[in-house]
């Protein structure tokens, strides 16, 4: 397996991985204008990208996905629940859902808290064993905190869907995982983020305050002192979701 971490503008983290062996590439969470980096990226891995996913429909930047779907030919994934969101075709994703790049896995978890269509991307790498390696969080999980519920609106009742995911998803997976979110230190899609662009399923269970709570405290944590919303919220979303201003 090849694995590439970009960090952009924001303090987004993208990524790119997939099989030399089969040329298959998967790129996740790309930025509008660094779709040139990700073909440039593939191209050296000797791969071609065949999948191109976005954790959720962001709020915090314009998302090149669709474009670098549009350019290299590969499908386009969302989760199912944006059907009739947005304005365009786009492959939809199902929790449990298995994608295959050559002896690379990815099996789709949803995980709503964050937004309604927030997914996370568990990843194994067939040379290396059947095992899954790492898992990307998106915005549901980051190192040493945890994705805003309030984008959406109805914030406690998207923390409590965050509580449930993060409990019944995520933590329940191996403690050596290594964990991959779509932001880091900078971001304002949470609150208390590290530097550290990764980190370990056990080191956050064991630092991570948030993991830590029970439901009523996690969801008075993350409704308690909410931060501005991103720069330019409103029109970002609308760009993302397809809709003309």
């Amino acid at each position: 397996m090849f694995f590439l971490q970009h960090a952009t503008e924001n303090a987004t983290l993208s990524y790119l991985f997939g099989c030399a062996g089969h040329g298959k590439a998967v790129a996740v969470d790309v930025v509008a204008g660094d779709e040139g980096w990700f073909i440039a990226e593939a191209n050296k891995a000797g791969a071609t990208i065949t999948h191109v996913i976005d954790t959720h429909v962001h709020a915090d930047h314009y998302s090149g996905g669709l474009a670098l779907a549009r350019i290299v030919g590969a499908p386009y994934y969302l989760h199912e629940s944006n059907k009739g969101r947005v304005s365009f075709d786009f492959t939809p994703l199902a929790d449990g859902q298995r994608l295959e790049a050559g002896n690379v896995l990815v099996d789709v978890l949803h995980t709503p808290g964050h937004t309604p269509d927030s997914v996370c991307l568990l990843v194994r790498d067939l040379r290396r064993g059947d095992e899954p390696w790492f898992v990307i969080t998106g915005d549901t999980l980051f190192v040493g905190a945890v994705g805003r519920p309030d984008l959406a609106g109805q914030e406690r009742e998207m923390a409590a869907q965050l509580y449930e995911s993060l409990h019944t998803k995520i933590l329940r997976l191996p403690a050596e995982l290594e964990i991959y979110p779509g932001h880091q230190a900078g971001s304002a899609c949470g609150a208390g983020l590290s530097g550290k662009p990764a980190s370990t399923l056990g080191f956050e269970r064991r630092w991570n305050s948030a993991l830590a709570m029970d439901r009523g405290a996690f969801i008075d944590y993350l409704t308690k002192d909410i931060p501005p919303p991103p720069a330019n919220m409103e029109a970002i979303v609308k760009a993302n979701l397809g809709v003309a201003e």
